[in-house]
């Protein structure tokens, strides 16, 4: 089911940006940077499979509400909000290191 794309791949993205903010946090700003790509890539397979419901809705296709779909929507907003937040987190971090 596409809604279980979302919920995984959003998951899976949210996870590489909380790791990018702890290897943030110790100065590693490479492997931050690398795993927000690797957060990004996921966040856009999770993207691509709500774009497909949405499709197939605009298309006729009868797309039925449920706790399983409100939850994956919820979930694919949430790790835009946390790559939105970690890469904030991530610049002040480059500031505070700067200041060292």
């Amino acid at each position: 089911m596409i809604c279980f794309q979302i919920i995984s791949s959003s998951g899976a993205a949210k996870s590489s940006y909380i790791e990018a903010m702890r290897y943030a946090r110790k100065f590693d700003f490479e492997k931050a940077e690398e795993l927000i790509e690797e957060g990004k890539k996921e966040y856009l397979k999770a993207h691509e499979a709500h774009s497909e419901l949405i499709y197939k809705e605009t298309n006729g296709e009868k797309i039925d509400f449920s706790l399983i779909l409100m939850h994956a929507e919820d979930q694919l907003m949430a790790a835009d909000n946390f790559r939105l937040i970690c890469e904030e987190n991530i610049s002040i971090l480059k500031l505070v290191k700067d200041l060292k």
